[in-house]
This record gives structure tokens, sequence and C-alpha cells, in this order.
């Protein structure tokens, strides 16, 4: 099996970073926040993530070490969505400041958020048209409003041996979806108890399928095309 570049955007749990490692993947985690506590510094970039989804594959881990990749061939992207999500809509927000016009009809909105949701918008395509073969992006449910594509597929933790349901939408390019492993008899709805890291959580289940199941095929797809060259 071909051992792969893997970058994990917006990622300081190192879960999936973990995952793809303990398959003997060349996998590093990068986001603006250093990696938890008992992570791993020698597998985290803590910096803007992105000039990485450009191209770039020249970096310092938090350890100090200096690496230069050929390039990444899989990018698995984790864009905050605050500002994306369907709860987070700026006009079920208060203080409406600023009209636009959206479906041919005028739409009051918190102008803050509505700017603040564009600038996700924008983000989540640069993540999306990351400068990789194969590229996936994390999300919940976007709000109409942001029109987002349509997503590639769903999973749900239960699928993978936790005992959670929780909704999470995958936009891909060049992978399949991901397929339900082992599913637990009875999941419970899981309830975020906070905003922010904690809610966009990555339960180790999931992580582990996603490290095999992305990980078998990019490396079967790049040993493919290095074949018939």
């Amino acid at each position: 099996m071909k051992h792969l570049n893997v970058l994990i955007a917006c990622e300081e749990s190192q879960a999936e970073c973990e995952a793809f490692r303990a398959l003997g993947h060349n996998a590093f985690s990068c986001d603006i926040q250093p990696c938890r506590r008992g992570g791993h510094p020698e597998w985290h970039i803590q910096a803007d993530v992105s000039r990485y989804l450009h191209g770039i594959s020249q970096f310092y881990t938090s350890d100090g070490r200096h690496h230069n990749l050929s390039r990444w061939h899989l990018i698995i992207a984790h864009p905050p969505c605050t500002y994306l999500c369907k709860v987070g809509s700026p006009h079920r927000h208060k203080d409406p400041s600023l009209q636009i016009e959206w479906l041919g009809e005028k739409w009051w909105v918190n102008g803050r958020r509505y700017r603040l949701m564009l600038a996700a918008r924008s983000f989540f395509f640069e993540c999306l048209n990351a400068d990789a073969p194969f590229v996936a992006v994390e999300n919940p449910l976007p709000m109409a409003l942001a029109e987002l594509p349509k997503p590639s597929c769903f999973i749900q933790p239960f699928w993978f041996g936790e005992k959670y349901s929780t909704k999470t939408l995958y936009w891909t390019k060049n992978l399949p979806p991901i397929m339900a492993e082992k599913e637990h008899p009875a999941p419970k709805q899981y309830v975020h108890s906070s905003r922010g890291k904690y809610r966009s959580r990555t339960f180790p289940g999931v992580a582990r399928a996603l490290a095999r199941q992305w990980g078998d095929y990019v490396s079967k797809q790049l040993n493919i095309n290095i074949d018939n060259k």
C-alpha cells in the first residue's frame, strides 16, 4: 500500500490525523490553535491552513521540525460551521440591519452575521477546491442562504460502533461515499454540550473508518495511476 501525504485541515483534536498515522500514512493536522494537550506536536502545523490548501507542502510542525513533502495526496477539511449551518442563518437572529435580495424577494438580515456567512462560505469553497487529487470537506446541514452545492454523502457515528446519532455531511472530490461498518444497535441523539470544538468533535470510530476506507481507496488509485505511466 502506498503511504499517503494527508492533510487534516482545521483539526486540533488530531483524531483523524492519529487514525491515518495508525495505518502508516504520513498525516498532519493543521489549525490556528495548538494541538490538544497530550497530542502530537510533531504531527501538527499551527498556522492558517489556506496556504497549504493551495499546494504548499513545505512547513514546520509544532516541535520545530521542517518538512518538505512532494505534495498532498488527500486533504480532509473541517471548516468552521458556526456561520454556515442552518441554525446560524442571519435572518433567524435579532437586529436586522441589512436588506438583501434572495430568491427574487427582499429580506432583512443581521448584517454582521451575513458578512460572516459570506466569509465562511468563501473559505468552504477554498477547502473544496484545494490543490490535491482527493478532497473531502465536512460540515453539518447548511443554511439555504449559503447556497452550497449538494453534498456528496453523509455519515452517522452509530454506523461505526459509536452510540450517538448526529448526521454529518461531506462534499468530496474523487472520493467514494463512506460505508457503514458496525452499527450500534441503539444509538442516542447526540446533544452538543457547547459550541466550537466540542460541537464539531470527531468520534474515534468515524476517524478510523475515514482512514481505512479513504486511505485504502486513494492508495489504490495512486498505485493504478503510477502503474499506468
